[in-house]
């Protein structure tokens, strides 16, 4: 079973590409995502023939902090997933559809170990200064996020705010623009468990950039993160962790690679495989 996160380490909004090269030499995009008619989020046409592969090889599950609505949007390469993660776990989906079971017990597990959503939005509401917070937004009725000026946050607010939470069962990730406050017992890794359980999947392989990923690949067997996010810029790694050098959409192109890699050499090949060129084509999922 491979689970990644999506956005900043598959796929890349315009801002995030980091197509810092000569223009003649960058990579060929290919959109997977549209909002309002427009183009949203990228991966590398290469990367999207290593997903289709990989999706022949294994069961690969998205593990995303969107909501169900914002992961719709999305049209990844390869296979329809079987299963994916939602909402930073508070969503499981089963062959497209939340699955009421897993949101019973998440539910369940928030409210026995997390101070009540209300009065983390009330105390963002109150912390946020209008004139460098854009969006205040309260997500699938489970956590909430900011979207903020990054560049005029106060010093020592995003400190102050992280220990606030902490002391209520929360925890706080600043991703580019946007800053999260989701109770700890929402993890990607505890709907992952689910999805293994149900699967009887023996090997897990995963990769993440933020904080909100490092249960994730903490979880996995072996796990990638990419030279930047959240957890570059803090230098965190772990045993079976592996810190990529690449960054922006270059990154995403190596984490396909080195699941394919990984997936390959965990099982028999199930069809000939030849080698990926850049001819080779790309099917939307």
């Amino acid at each position: 079973m491979v689970a990644s996160d999506l956005d900043r380490t598959l796929i890349y909004s315009e801002r995030a590409l980091a197509l810092d090269g000569p223009d003649r030499l960058a990579p060929r995009l290919l959109c997977v995502e549209v909002l309002d008619g427009r183009p949203l989020s990228f991966l590398t046409e290469r990367a999207g023939a290593l997903l289709v592969e990989l999706g022949r090889r294994a069961r690969f599950v998205p593990a995303t902090t969107r909501t169900v609505e914002q992961y719709r949007r999305v049209n990844l390469p390869g296979p329809t997933p079987t299963y994916a993660i939602c909402a930073n776990g508070g969503q499981l989906l089963v062959d497209g559809e939340p699955d009421r079971d897993w949101r019973r017990e998440i539910t369940a597990r928030i409210a026995a170990g997390a101070a009540p959503l209300d009065e983390v939005v009330r105390q963002l509401a109150l912390s946020a200064d209008p004139e460098w917070t854009r969006k205040r937004r309260v997500a699938d009725e489970q956590f909430a996020y900011l979207v903020v000026e990054r560049d005029r946050l106060p010093d020592g607010w995003l400190p102050e705010l992280t220990g606030w939470c902490a002391e209520r069962g929360w925890r706080v990730s600043l991703q580019g623009r946007k800053v999260y406050a989701v109770p700890q017992p929402l993890t990607k890794s505890a709907a992952l468990a689910e999805a293994v359980r149900r699967s009887g999947a023996h090997t897990v392989l995963a990769a993440g950039d933020s904080l909100l990923d490092a249960d994730l690949l903490l979880a996995a067997d072996a796990g990638w993160r990419p030279g930047h996010g959240e957890l570059a810029d803090g230098g965190w790694t772990a045993p079976g962790v592996t810190a990529l050098a690449e960054v922006g959409v270059a990154a995403g192109e190596e984490i396909a690679r080195r699941f394919l890699a990984a997936a390959t050499a965990s099982v028999m090949p199930t069809m000939p495989v030849g080698p990926l060129g850049p001819a080779d084509p790309v099917v939307a999922g």
